[in-house]
């Protein structure tokens, strides 16, 4: 049994982690990882031995890649194409109806809200990724949720398997950044924000909620951004027109995110939609806490408040949690928070026990 993962290849966030963990937990010689670009996706997955193919694109909609995709098919025999993410979808619809091949594709979002604040032509891709997304052969949801939205889509049951996201726990990073490093205090309360810069994400109710515990509380609460994006300027003028930009920091992009999840005190997820947020479980394989927002897959992860956070989305009840979790720093149980959350994600989640499951799913509907 061959598979061929397609993505575009631009993902740095937690659908390469997703990509890269399941791909790490397979036999190798069965997978191959199809990319439509070059970039840290394709450097990372090279790196860690996995055989990978980029498909050259002259723009980001080129259709003369699907006479790529179907000679490499038939030329490597592929059974399974497994596709994530809009573009990709698009193109593993077209493969599968020349080749003939069975099509699977993982849901990591909401296809409603993929093109969100794009204006028109957002309205018209969200169409197109809609009426796509319903021709699939097999569909990975990554959290109950997801499943129940297909279900609203008129996909039938047993065309879903629900398999939660899985990381490695034993990896250790070997990279450091102490608080001196980024001019940050012990005392001070450290929150961390690993998130694209997208409308989806919702910074500005971070900001919001930050801007109340300044006005509401004497706790010394600093805001680290880490990620890139369209909404990067607005959101640095948003920080700087409310005076807040000596308490969150603009990060961008960084290739290791785990020793941020170290130095800080909480993790952060304002998120409107998600699946099965990976940057949650990355938290927690550091013993950081997160406060989240009621999205998807959380509460597996988080399943009562002695394990973290888990609020609804207004800024309101994202200050009260941070100021919650700094008294309960100031206190010394935070840490305790973290390790509870640690042991139960560690025992749940695992990266072989996550591929172990879409692996057994292919044979099923496979064969």
């Amino acid at each position: 049994m061959k598979i061929l993962h397609l993505n575009a290849g631009n993902e740095t966030g937690g659908g390469m982690v997703h990509i890269l963990s399941l791909l790490k937990g397979i036999d190798s010689e069965e997978l191959i990882l199809g990319l439509f670009e070059d970039g840290v996706f394709a450097e990372k997955a090279r790196a860690q031995g996995i055989r990978t193919v980029t498909f050259s694109q002259s723009s980001r909609y080129d259709l003369t890649l699907l006479s790529k995709l179907k000679r490499f098919i038939k030329e490597e025999k592929i059974d399974i194409i497994h596709t994530h993410g809009a573009r990709a979808n698009l193109f593993g619809f077209f493969a599968r109806m020349m080749t003939g091949v069975t099509w699977a594709t993982t849901v990591h979002s909401d296809p409603r809200n993929d093109f969100l604040g794009r204006g028109l032509a957002g309205k018209m891709f969200t169409g197109l990724n809609m009426a796509v997304l319903k021709k699939a052969d097999h569909y990975f949801a990554v959290s109950d949720r997801f499943k129940d939205m297909l279900r609203e889509f008129g996909i039938a049951r047993e065309r879903i398997t629900v398999i939660y996201n899985g990381i490695d726990f034993q990896f250790v990073t070997k990279s450091q950044i102490l608080r001196e490093d980024l001019k940050l205090s012990a005392e001070e309360f450290v929150l961390l924000m690993v998130a694209r810069f997208d409308p989806v994400k919702r910074h500005e109710l971070a900001i919001e909620a930050l801007e109340t515990v300044r006005k509401v509380s004497k706790e010394k609460v600093r805001l680290l951004l880490v990620g890139e994006g369209t909404e990067r300027k607005r959101l640095e003028d948003l920080v700087m027109a409310k005076n807040l930009n000596s308490h969150i920091l603009f990060l961008g992009h960084q290739d290791e995110v785990a020793p941020f999840f170290k130095l800080a005190d909480a993790t952060l997820l304002t998120s409107r939609t998600e699946s099965f947020p990976l940057v949650l479980l990355e938290s927690s394989r550091e013993g950081t806490p997160a406060i989240t927002t009621d999205v998807g897959g959380v509460r597996e992860m988080i399943p009562d408040p002695e394990h973290g956070f888990i609020v609804d989305g207004t800024s309101q009840a994202i200050a009260a949690a941070i100021m919650e979790a700094a008294r309960l720093k100031a206190r010394g149980e935070l840490k305790e928070m973290g390790e509870k959350f640690r042991k139960h994600t560690s025992e749940r989640f695992s990266v072989q026990s996550f591929a172990d499951s879409v692996y057994n799913a292919y044979k099923l509907f496979v064969n």
